[in-house]
This record gives C-alpha cells, structure tokens and sequence, in this order.
C-alpha cells in the first residue's frame, strides 16, 4: 500500500471525516521539545492551538494500517481538525461475533457461521509489533480470557478512541470501522428468534466486551482545574497574559490589576456555566442508566447482572412491573407497554409487541434484515420507561440486545449534546480578520519604534517595552469583555422575562434568525385533544352532527361499540392511559375498561382479552322480577360487555388501526376500524358510504377540525380466537360498513396566531416541524396562519427505490382551496428585469411531507431537497434525527434558523439550530442554549428583539473599541516622535474612567419594543460598517495631528521644564519642581502630551455617542440613563480640568498649564470634530450611503422570501424595485435568494400534481431527476 494515503471514515454519513496516519518520529519530537524551550512554551501553545501541526511535526507520514497517531479531518463546511492516539488490545479472537469455542489457531480465518462479518485484526503481526504496547486498560480482561484459551494465538486488535466511539481497524476494507452492535452481522428477523435467543456465555459476553466496551453513557464531569486549564489556554487570555506582564514590567500596576479582575470574573463566569452544563447532562443520562438486569445464558439460567455488563447478543428478562431500559432491544416474547417520551416528545404509552418470527415456508420472501428504525414497534430503546408486560402467566417476556453504551439511540442523543457541531457566524469570523487587520497596524508602529529609538540611542530595555506596548494599545486586551458585556446585559434582560440561557454566545446569533422551525403538539397547540362532535351515518346517509356520544340511545349502537374498542389504551396503576386522541374517544362515552388480572390469566392457555363496558346508568332498566327470578335470569343472561380479542396497532404508512372484538353471549365476532377518512371510506363498500361524504369532510377540515372515521365488519363464523390470533389484517380490514365521523380539535395555544403574525409582519419564516400526522398538521398550520387560507398545499410522497425501479416522488394536493383570489408575490426574471414594470401574480404554495418521504428525498434527490426546503412549511412525522438534518438542510441553504420545541425528541435539532428555545424544563433543557419558563412561543419574538440589540450592541462596542486603540495608537505614534508617552495615570483614566465606564454603560440599550422588518448585518467586513469606521479614524487621525502640528506653531511654544510659566502664574520654584525634573525620565510632561491627552479624551466620547445608535433594534440612547449620566460627568470633568486647571489634578494627570487662547483653540478642535463626526455618521453614512451601500445588505432581509410574503408583498416590493433599478449588479450573497430567483423563471416548478419525479441520472445536465407526466 502506498505511504501516507488517505481513508474516509464514516463515508456518506454525518460524521464523515478524512484519515492520516503517522508514526512518531523520536528526532521531530527532540526538536519540538527544544523550540518549546526556546520559546518559554509559547511553541507548545501553538501545537495546542493548531492540532495538524503539532502532529506533522512531531511523526512521519504512514499507513493508517501501521499508524500509532491518526489525524482526522471533518469533510463538513468547518474543516476542523482531530487527532486521535491507536491503541493496541490483546483478544483471544478477532471478530467479537465469533464463537470462542469455534475459534482456530489462525485468527483471520472465517470460523464461525457469521463468516461474512468483519474482521477486526492485525493477524499478519506478531502479538507486540511496531513497537506498540498493548493498552493497560485493556490487559487485564483480555489476559485473563487468553489464559482460558490458551491454546489460540493472541490477536493484536488496534483502535483509537474519537468522540466517545470506538474505530477498529478493519482487514478486509483496509480500514477503521466503528463496531455498532447486532446490526453489524445484518441478521434475520428469524435468525434473530433461531440463532441469538438462547443467550451467550459467560466467556462469549466478556469476550464480546472487549470489542463492544462497558454497558454506559458515561458523561464525565471534569475537574475545575482541568476546565480551568482549558478556558485559560484560550488566545485572548493568553495575550492578555502576555499585556500583563508587558505593563508590570513597565510598572503600569493598576490596568494591569484591573484586567486581572476582569478576566478572573470573566472565567469564573464561564467556568461556573460550563460546570453546570456538564453536571446536569451527567444527571440527566445517570438517573437509572446502572440497575441489576436478569439474562439468559446459553445453558438456560437465568443469572442476575449489573446493566454494565450487557453486550449485544445477550437475552435480557424484562422484569413484568417495569424499568428503565439500559440498551436498545429487540423483543422476542411477550409485549410491553412503554413510555417513549425521552425518544419523541410525547408522553403517550406505546405498546411494543415481539418481533414476528416468520413461518417456515414463507421464511425466504419475508424475513428481512433487522433494522432498528424498521422494526420500532418492536424495539425498546435505552432510556425509554417500560410501564409493565403481559404474557402467558409464567413465560418470561424477553429482548435480545441489539446496542449497548453510546451506540445506542439515548447515546447518540448524548453524543450530539457533548459533540455538537460548531454553529458559524460571520460576526465571530469578522472579528478575528479585524483583529488581524489591527495586528498589522501595530506591527507598523512596532518597527516605526524600533528604527527610531535606534537612530536616537535609546536603551534596549525601553526600546523592547515601548516597540510592545504598541501592540497592547492596538489590540486592546478588555476587548473580550467588553464584547462579553453587552451579551451579558442581554441574558440578564431575557432572563426578567423567563428565558434562561446556557449558552450566551449564541444571543447575537439569534439577531441573524430569518426561519423559526415549531415543533406542534406543547408548542404550537395544547397537549391534548378535546371531542367536538359526533356525526353518525345510517343506511348510507349522515343524521345530524351529536355533542358527544352519552346517551341512553347510543349506548347499543355499532358506532358505539367501534369508539369503546378500537384504541390501544392500557390500565397503568389503575390509570387509564394511552393516545390522547383514543383517551378522549374513548372517555366520551362513558364506557369502563377492564384488563384481566394475572390470576385469571393463569386459568388459561391464552392471554385474556381486555374487556369494556358501559355504566349501568346508560342501560335500560331490568324489569322488576321475584329476588328468585332475579338471581336464576342474572345466571342465564349475560352483562352488555364487549371482549377485545386482537388488536391491529395504529400504522402511519396505512393511516389506520383496527380491532377484532366479539359481545359476550355472542357467537360471532365482530372488526372494528378507525383512521383518516378517505381511508376508512375506501375499505368500505360503496352503499355504506354517503355520497355527500367528500363535502361533509372537507367542511370540517376546512375548520381545522381533526375527523376520524369510523367502520365495522361481521366476521365469518369460522373463525375461532386461535385463527383470529394469526390472520393477517388484510383479511379483516375489508368491505367494511362505514359508521360514521369523529370531529377532534386540536385547540391552538391563545398566544400562538398573534406571535406567528408577528413573525410574518417581521419578514421571518415560519416552519412546522413535527412528529404528529401529515394533515392534521396541515390543518394546524392553516388554522395558526403559518398556512394562508388561499394557498395550495403540495404533498410530496416519495417512494424509495424498490424491485429494480428508481426512487420517485409523486405530487398531490393536500386539499382544494378556494381560488377566487390570489396573493401577490414577486416573480423576478433574471433574464429580461428591466422590462417588467408590475410585479405579476402567482398563486402561493406550501410543500408539506412525511419523515419517510423527507428520507427519500434526502438521499435520491439532494438537489432538490434544497428547492423544497424554500417553500416546505409542514414537515410531519419526523423522526429526532430528522428534524435535525432539516435544520442543516435550511442551513446549508444560509437560512439562519430558529427552533422551538417542548420535547427530547427536539434534543438534535435545538442543539442544532442557530437559537433553540425549549419550553421544558426537563430533559430538553439540557441541549437547548435557551429554556422558557412561559410555555407558550411568545418567548420567540422577545428571544430575537433581545438578539438584534445584543448584535448592534456588539457591533457599537466593536467599533467603539477599535476606535479606542486607534486613538490612543495615533496619541503614543505621534509622541514618540519626540521621545513622549502618555503617562501611567493618563493611560489609567482614558483605560478606567472613560474605556470601561462608556463600554459598561453603552452596552445597556434595552431592545426595541417590537421586530422589524429588516435584519441588522450579519459581519463586520460590511461596506456601512466599514466606512464608519475608517471615516472616524481618519477623523481622529487629521484631528489629532492638526493639535500636534498647530501646537508647536504657537509664538509661546517651548521645550518644557517645570521652570516654564506660559500661563504668567506667579508661583514660585520650589523643591517639589526640583524633584519633578528628576522624576520625569519619560518626558510625560509637555505642550504635546497635555494637548493631544484633552482632544483624545473628548475624541472617545464623541465616538461612543457617535456609534451609540438605538431605533430600529435598540432603545434610543437617551433611554440608557447610565450612559448618559456617565457621558455628561465625563464631559464636565474634562470642561472643567481644561478650562479650570487644579493643581493636584494636573500633578496627578502628568498634565500641564497651557494658556487659556489655546484651550480655547482646543475646544473649537473639539467641537468642529464633534460635528464632523456626527455629519458623517448620521447625515452621510444613515442617509445617503445606506441607499448605496447598506441596501445590499437589507436584500438577505427583504429579498425573496420564498413561502412567508409580507402583507400585500410590501417588503418584498421595495427589493424588486431594487432589482429593477439595479439590474447589472451582483447576486444575492443568501443561497435561498439565489434559489428562489433560479425558481421563479422555471416553469416546471413548482410540479403539478399529474407528475411524478424519478431518479434517472442525466449527466448532461447535470440533474439527479426528471419529471414523467403519470397517467
């Protein structure tokens, strides 16, 4: 193989990286070590900082077969670099999914029945090659089984360890691969139940531990000291570390103190936050992931163990009151009811029954690869609760496991929330280029110190602190913490208002939001649903809509008898539980459930059917009849109670569930079926169903209402309970009589409509993200206004491939809306712009699709997904994973994306959005930078008023800062070139008094009462910010020489010394002076220093009102009392010392007394200064450039924005003007807007609903699809 080549880990998949391997070079090493030295550890720093070059140059390129260390490299946007140390373990055998028993002499030869599985050696090697050792920690187990088995060779397994997985590395691919559990042998559903329900031994689980590890999510909590360490390391504290001891050695204590403290409680902070982060995800994931578990050996014992000990291929008993599930799963016996709310979000019981075991004959066509996402129903997942079991009364319900520790679906979950991705954000990006442009600045003023202390024989010692100290004025060290502070104003504001925030970084972030994702039930819409109504159907026609189903008249009736059966609720501590919508169903009607207990299971060879029944309020009365007559009649005639004898679960894809239950006395049983209407009413005959029946329904889902349908059948007579049993649900769901409609209302939260409106008003997408029902919903988003009542919604249903056929997707209208008006949107043609003079009308619309098709989509048609994803504003039964993915996907089209969600289920994609709000306290909270004590989306529209003025704050204090160190640069240039500085307590007050004063208190606008339309810039490198800046520097710049010119014009100018009386005191000399003279090694006191420190010190003031701007993110300036008070005393300070000199002052600001003409002259500077500045700022930049320049920005605000136009197209009106009046400039930076424009010019989009879109690679142009019109 050749040397150095290069491996892609985890190909296709999210955590795709590129892989090097190399060997440690001991003469590198030696060489780092000395440079280390060398540079009094900064070196080491630097390697720190920089992963790929500490490695590329401490080893040498190898194969990643013969690596010790691997360098790994993120293919995704960021680039980012790893490196990863390859351990070496012992083992007895090669492939943790061989038999010890069975294992040869020759490891890498296919000895067990699973010969098509990996194999994960290095068997070529003697046991201690290339000069590795194996792994400590490893040894002892692995020791211990090679004893046992010492007649096999040793095999030398080489890993290495990244982000809490384990990589093998893999003979037959050549190279690593991650070992995830069962599903790495692409076993059977029926080799599942004949070759791994027996249970391992004791030898084959610790054999399989070695590959697999210990059974644990294991979140370490680290030490103070260590995440001290860590946030210390961080370049900003190091160069203020580096400023620190500059101005110590120059005997400048005080800002050296002061930046001290600053960055002491600056660390605490960030140290205290992080801490409680780590701790209450550690609580979160150790809450009962160790209990005692019961398994089954080989030799059919039942052995109790700790969950740690777990392996995939163990068989785990399920103990019948319940657990937590330390590992996912597979059920192979029984069935049991559990709580899946840490997986989706909803606290809904979900009953899982054991995975079928296909029959012999039919064995070759149906039994399929496992998959865990296939076989959820029959899956139980780490985390989740089981509530209780039921079987056959002494058979033990078991689960073979299938993943265990971070390969399991909670351990990915925790593996998001520990590793998530970088969230990008150009005003992070712009700030370390603008940083580097100062950088550049001070290395100008370092070598222009440099040369002329030289040329004028200046000691070293003041040449080396003068020449850095140029450096600590340009980049100035507060400036982390004055960036901090406006973040910190903001979180405290958000926090008055119920938001809480864990991670603050990401408040300016959430100024850039421009598309909220919601998810639906607790979000959007209460928690439960509530019935509205009942409408029955007989002899094939509807009776008029009922308030509920109650009555004395109803109680015998079939339609009845089909909402008391046809749910899967369960009795949990005597607790009805279950779906909400069965719950509501079936609490309307009054009815009693009853579930048999385990003695009178016992009694029989069957489970006993769960029985309901109604009050006996709602029965007729009995005759009255002799206590005789009564007792024999109460023996002879049975109670009105129905037996539910099978139930066929509720399925998403068939959009139904169905029952079979049978009236006690009666002979013959009966089915049972509810679902979405249009379904229910295509499995029953024609005559049952009421010809009005499509405008009866669309009546109520154009309410929003949810209708269900219901139906029943009479079951042939031959079919006895043990065929029942094994029928499949095709032969009962058929030629159905049709019994009628349920109408449920999904009622909105009373603050969602009003928040959604302002979202829109505010040019903000809106986006349904959710695990609930394609059209329900649909019908949500139509009721909220996310959907207008005018528009067309399009399902996209795609199909995976299958049978040799490509995957397509077939288009369907969700719905007919009315279509007498339309909305106006801006159709803008790239090609032929300039001569459209009326924006045309075109009909809006919606995409809505299902995770399935969501799946597809992604993998088939990725180029397409892009398109959807601009006009997709319903996204339903997604999967956490998926909901995930959607946000990259609107992501990577550079939407910068909210998320709102109550639920673990949102863990993912809370992390992963630019701003997630979670509403929960609980398990959500812990992933999502933001948390809501108000349960209700309100928190949104504040989250991004709070953002906005957090973003301007951070850009005003940016700017200020930079102007800052560019002023007090300009001050100490121009006086070095006469052997001048400022002095010690110049620097302390323009640092302390004005600085950090006018930062602390500029950054306390609070945020404008309302959202705006228009998005504040995104970076720094923008052609508005930019001109600011640089006009104000340059303002500052011609000031400031034009003082230290004109004051060495004066006809009283001279070198001072303390004997120098310009302003005719009449003091007289004394000791003091004498001493003076000597003090003043620096040369701090002349006309240069007093007059450039008055101008400097006003010039920061100007600039901090000048860049102060509130309207339309933040609060005016004059609302932010602390800035003005502050600003005012500063001001008449300044006023005061120049035009009213006090000695002891001017001794102790190192200034001096200049004659009142020139403090006059001064204070015209000042003020022709002044306002220029504001001129420039306000009239020039605000005015007459934001129409030039700035509007190329408000195009990523109010461009096309596709599926959320505002109010009669207003916004999106004044951006078409601007395309009309500026057809020849460039394009959109915002993919979105590129996209939308590419879309609105083609004319097959969006697909019509008589298409279908295939597969079908054309490399002609370049596309992955093409559209069929379907017949």
């Amino acid at each position: 193989m050749e040397k150095g080549d290069l491996k892609i880990l985890n190909k296709g998949e999210e955590e795709e990286m590129e892989l090097q391997g190399y060997r440690l070079c001991r003469w590198r090493l030696a060489l780092v070590g000395f440079g280390v030295l060398c540079t009094g550890g900064f070196l080491l720093l630097l390697l720190y900082w920089m992963p790929e070059w500490c490695v590329k140059s401490t080893c040498t390129r190898t194969t990643a077969r013969d690596a010790e260390v691997v360098l790994l490299r993120s293919t995704d946007e960021f680039r980012r670099w790893f490196l990863a140390r390859v351990r070496v373990m012992l083992a007895p055998g090669s492939n943790p999914f061989h038999s010890l028993e069975t294992q040869t002499t020759s490891p890498s030869s296919p000895s067990s029945p699973s010969s098509h599985s990996c194999t994960f050696s290095n068997s070529s090697s003697p046991p201690l090659a290339n000069g590795h050792t194996p792994h400590p920690s490893d040894e002892g187990p692995a020791q211990e089984l090679i004893a046992r088995f010492s007649d096999y060779q040793p095999t030398q397994i080489r890993y290495f360890t990244f982000h809490s997985t384990k990589y093998f590395w893999n003979d037959d691919v050549q190279n690593f691969k991650v070992l995830t559990g069962l599903e790495d042998l692409q076993v059977s559903c029926s080799s599942i139940h004949s070759e791994h329900s027996a249970g391992l031994s004791k030898n084959l689980q610790e054999y399989r531990r070695l590959f697999f590890g210990v059974n644990d999510i294991a979140v370490k909590v680290p030490s103070v000291f260590k995440l001290l360490i860590k946030e210390v390391l961080n370049p900003f504290y190091i160069f203020q570390l580096f400023s620190v001891i500059l101005w110590s050695a120059d005997e400048y204590y005080y800002y050296a103190v002061a930046i001290v403290f600053m960055s002491v409680i600056s660390i605490s902070t960030s140290l205290y936050t992080i801490k409680k982060q780590y701790v209450m995800l550690h609580d979160m994931v150790a809450t009962h992931s160790i209990v005692r578990v019961s398994i089954c050996r080989a030799n059919k014992d039942i052995e109790e163990i700790l969950s740690t000990d777990l392996v995939p291929g163990d068989v785990m008993v399920i103990p019948s009151n319940g657990t937590i599930m330390p590992c996912d799963a597979v059920l192979i016996s029984g069935t049991c009811i559990v709580n899946e709310s840490m997986l989706t979000g909803e606290s809904v019981p979900v009953t899982k029954t054991n995975l079928p075991n296909p029959v012999p004959e039919h064995r070759g066509e149906v039994s399929s690869a496992y998959n865990t996402e296939e076989h959820k129903r029959h899956t139980l997942f780490c985390g989740t609760n089981v509530i209780q079991t039921r079987f056959y009364t002494g058979e033990l319900v078991k689960a073979v496991v299938v993943r265990t520790g971070f390969s399991t679906a909670k351990g990915q979950l925790v593996r998001s929330i520990l590793y998530p991705k970088p969230t990008d954000f150009k005003l992070y990006r712009d700030a370390y280029l603008f940083l580097l442009c100062l950088v550049a600045v001070a290395g100008i003023g370092f070598i222009y110190t440099i040369i002329l202390s030289i040329m004028n024989k200046v000691p070293a010692k003041t040449i080396i602190i003068e020449s850095l100290d140029i450096i600590t004025i340009t980049v100035p060290p507060a400036l982390p913490a004055a960036m901090t502070a406006g973040i910190v104003y903001a979180q405290r504001r958000l926090k008055r208002i119920g938001i809480f925030c864990i991670s603050p970084q990401r408040i300016n972030i959430c100024g850039q939001i421009n598309l909220v994702c919601f998810d639906k039930t607790g979000t959007l819409t209460e928690d439960g649903l509530d019935l509205w109504g009942v409408q029955r159907v007989e002899n094939g026609s509807f009776h008029l809509s009922e308030e509920n189903a109650y009555k004395e008249n109803l109680v015998k009736t079939q339609f009845v008898a089909c909402m008391a059966t046809c749910h899967s609720l369960t009795k949990i501590e005597g607790q009805l539980s279950g779906d909400p919508l069965d719950l509501k169903m079936f609490e309307a009607t009054g009815w009693i459930l009853e579930e048999a207990t385990e003695e009178e299971t016992s009694l029989h060879n069957q489970i006993m059917p769960t029985v309901v029944r109604p009050p006996k309020q709602l029965l007729p009365p009995e005759p009255n009849l002799s206590p005789e007559q009564d007792m024999e009649l109460y023996e002879l005639s049975p109670a009105y109670e129905i037996g539910i004898v099978r139930q066929f679960p509720f399925s998403s894809a068939l959009q139904r569930m169905s029952v079979v239950a049978r009236l006690l006395g009666e002979k013959r049983m009966d089915a049972y079926m509810k679902g979405a209407p249009e379904v229910v009413a295509g499995l029953c005959t024609k005559e049952t169903v009421p010809e009005d029946f499509a405008e009866v329904l669309e009546c109520y889902t154009k309410q929003g209402f949810r209708v269900i349908a219901l139906a029943r059948r009479r079951l042939e007579a031959k079919l006895s309970w043990h065929k029942v049993q094994n029928i499949s649900r095709d032969h009962i769901e058929t030629n159905m009589e049709f019994l009628g409609l349920i109408i449920m209302q999904n009622k909105l939260k009373a603050e969602t409509p009003g928040v959604l409106q302002d979202l829109y008003k505010a040019n903000i997408r809106t986006v349904m993200v959710t695990g609930d029902n394609m059209l329900t919903a649909i019908s949500v988003a139509r009721d909220c206004g996310m959907i207008p009542p005018k528009d067309t919604v399009i399902i996209a249903d795609a199909i995976p491939p299958h049978d040799g056929q490509a995957a397509k997707i077939t288009w369907r209208y969700a719905d007919k809306p009315t279509k007498t008006t339309r909305l106006e949107e801006i159709n803008i043609s790239l090609e032929d712009v300039g001569a459209v003079e009326e924006p045309t009308t075109q009909e809006m619309y919606h995409f809505a699709m299902n995770g399935k098709s969501f799946a597809v989509i992604a993998e088939h048609f990725p180029d397409m997904l892009q398109k959807l994803v601009l006009h997709g504003t319903v996204f339903a039964r997604m999967a956490p994973d998926q909901k995930t993915q959607l946000i990259e996907t609107l992501q990577g089209v550079d939407y910068f994306v909210g998320m709102c969600g109550d639920g673990a289920n949102d863990c993912g994609a809370l992390k992963r959005a630019h701003g997630g709000v979670s509403l929960s306290e609980l398990e959500a909270s812990v992933a999502s930078p933001f948390t809501s004590r108000t349960p209700n989306i309100s928190c949104v529209p504040s989250l991004i008023r709070e953002g906005r003025a957090a973003l301007i704050t951070s850009f005003c204090v940016f700017k200020f800062m930079a102007l800052y160190s560019m002023i007090q640069y300009i001050s100490v240039t121009l006086l070095y070139s006469v052997f001048s500085n400022l002095g010690d307590f110049q620097f302390l007050f323009i640092d302390i008094a004005i600085i950090l004063l006018i930062v602390f208190t500029m950054s306390l606008n609070p945020a404008w009462k309302e959202l705006v339309s228009r998005r504040p810039p995104s970076g720094l490198i923008s052609g508005s910010l930019l001109f600011s800046v640089l006009t104000q520097i340059l303002i500052c710049l011609g000031f400031q020489t034009m003082t230290f010119l004109w004051v060495r014009q004066q006809p009283w100018y001279m070198a001072w010394t303390p004997l120098t009386d310009v302003c005719n005191l009449t003091s007289h000399l004394n000791e003091s002076d004498l001493n003076n003279t000597e003090q003043d090694e620096h040369n701090i006191q002349n006309f240069e220093n007093t007059s450039l420190f008055y101008v400097s010190c006003f010039q920061y003031l100007i600039v901090a009102i000048v860049f102060s701007k509130g309207k339309p993110f933040r609060q005016p300036s004059y609302k932010n009392w602390p800035f003005v008070v502050s600003a005012l005393i500063l001001y008449c300070f300044l006023l005061f010392i120049m035009f009213h000199p006090v000695e002891s002052i001017d001794e102790f600001l190192e200034i001096v007394c200049v004659p009142f003409e020139w403090r006059v002259k001064l204070f015209l500077i000042i003020v022709v200064n002044a306002a220029l500045s504001v001129l420039v700022e306000t009239i020039i930049l605000d005015i007459v450039l934001r129409k030039l320049v700035f509007s190329r920005d408000k195009q990523s605000s109010f461009g096309v924005t596709p599926a959320a136009p505002t109010l009669q197209g207003g916004i999106d009106l004044r951006a078409y003007r601007f395309l009309l009046c500026c057809p020849h400039k460039k394009a959109p930076k915002a993919r979105y807007m590129h996209l939308a424009q590419e879309l609105s010019v083609d004319p097959d989009w969006p697909p019509k609903p008589t298409t279908t879109t295939e597969a079908k690679p054309r490399p002609e142009n370049g596309s992955s699809y093409q559209i069929t019109i379907s017949s």
